[in-house]
């Protein structure tokens, strides 16, 4: 998967830009706020529906501007297929085009292009909090399993409506209808995430013994959300109910669920550093993009924003060797080159950005 074309208005420090990216390596260079991060951005929120910073409406949108508005075009290697998408954002209402039709679901063009992107708060997903770790498991899900959306969807408006009516107070029999709907997609929305952990853990362990060695051996493990080793998801439902119509909300499930790692080489539960929360964050990101480019055929856009600040040069050059043997296109930003991309013999088209314009060097 290629990105041929990017444009964007009203994006942050940009009226209006557009980028022509090369389909191997893309590295973006300026000053420190010039603008090259707004670039990854636009690119994240067509593939995730927000920014890795935050909504849309924190900030990205330029002061001034009524919308953000981002244009891609791209190829997809796997069909030889020429593919477009447009999404207009005012931080509240959105409009969305995926190949000249109008898209009624953010998702839709979310599962079109896939990218995945390694940024400075990329730590959180392994320090954060669940939700983010489920995302994750989501989005490699939505791009290799195309019934999953469905599922995940059906799921989510029956929580939506059991949630309502615990808080309205409702009857015993008013969630009953609603106890089952979750049952019968919980279920198996939780077996597609567990299958999807367990089919990544031989990439991730093979890419955590390469990039973070002193951790030793690696194990993931699947939190479903509640105690499915002892009840079906139909019991913990109805167990739990008396406390639900107590607190307001369902406590239970498959939205509830979260992964862990385990390290050979720490014991219990002592703290992972800041750095090593940042490699073990990449070598997620990265066996996720290796799964979807088994999957799929191809690789997704990689992005990672100021590499040089997050990975010490070592580390730089096992990550882009690895890349640049699959491939993929990758974007890349930074004040400057990050020393191991300077000291490898590789083709690499350059862009600066400065004064809100950016231009090819």
């Amino acid at each position: 998967m290629h990105v041929t074309r990017l444009d964007a208005r009203g994006l942050r420090r940009f009226a209006d830009v557009s980028l022509l990216p090369a389909p191997g390596i893309n590295l973006i260079t300026g000053e420190n706020g010039a603008g090259k991060t707004s670039l990854l951005e636009a690119l994240h929120l067509m593939a995730y529906g927000r920014s890795f910073r935050g909504r849309v409406r924190d900030g990205l949108i330029r002061s001034g501007d009524p919308a953000l508005e981002v244009f891609v075009e791209w190829q997809e290697l796997r069909r030889d297929q020429r593919r477009k998408a447009g999404l207009r954002h005012s931080g509240q209402d959105w409009v969305g085009r995926l190949d000249g039709a109008s898209v009624s679901q953010l998702g839709e063009l979310c599962a079109a292009l896939a990218v995945v992107s390694f940024e400075p708060g990329s730590h959180s997903l392994i320090t954060g909090p669940g939700e983010i770790r489920r995302r994750y498991l989501d989005w490699g899900l939505f791009h290799v399993e195309h019934d999953f959306t469905p599922l995940w969807r059906r799921y989510t408006r029956a929580l939506k409506q059991r949630n309502a009516l615990l808080k309205a107070r409702a009857r015993d029999g008013q969630l009953d209808a609603w106890d089952r709907e979750l049952s019968e997609s919980g279920e198996p929305l939780s077996r597609r995430r567990q299958q999807y952990l367990d089919e990544l853990q031989p990439r991730f362990a093979a890419l955590a013994a390469e990039l973070a060695p002193g951790l030793g051996s690696i194990r993931l493990d699947y939190v479903p959300g509640w105690r499915r080793e002892e009840f079906p998801l139909a019991d913990a439902l109805l167990l739990a109910r008396e406390r639900d119509q107590q607190q307001g909300f369902t406590s239970v499930g498959p939205h509830r669920a979260d992964w862990r790692i385990g390290y050979g080489a720490i014991p219990g539960r002592e703290a992972l550093s800041r750095g090593q929360a940042k490699l073990v964050a990449l070598v997620a990101l990265l066996a996720q993009a290796e799964q979807h480019a088994q999957v799929q055929g191809e690789w997704p856009v990689i992005a990672l924003d100021d590499l040089a600040s997050e990975l010490d040069r070592r580390h730089q050059r096992r990550v882009l060797e690895r890349l640049i043997a699959s491939r993929a296109q990758v974007f890349i930003t930074g004040t400057e080159a990050p020393p191991a991309l300077a000291e490898m013999d590789v083709e690499i088209a350059r862009f600066h950005v400065e004064h809100g314009n950016l231009k090819p060097e």
